[in-house]
């Protein structure tokens, strides 16, 4: 590898904003947000889908709709 061309490795806490699941692992993301875990502090990373509240995970169908994506779709769609 050659030094000074690749991201630095770090680590680095993710958050689901809809359940506040958080998970520390290591990533090249950055963030100017931070978050105290263990008396050290980590950058913040927030995120809208995680286990904690993916369908898949926890079986139950949730549908997060900030924008109004989906009612412009049944609507574009719906059987006339």
């Amino acid at each position: 590898m050659k030094a000074g061309i690749h991201p630095e490795y770090r680590n680095v806490v993710f958050q689901d904003v809809t359940t506040d699941f958080q998970i520390l692992t290591r990533s090249t993301l950055s963030s100017k947000e931070t978050i105290k875990l263990d008396g050290t502090e980590y950058p913040l990373i927030k995120v809208d889908i995680s286990s904690a509240s993916h369908p898949f995970y926890t079986g139950k169908h949730k549908i997060m709709d900030t924008s109004g994506r989906v009612d412009k779709f049944r609507k574009r769609y719906a059987q006339k």
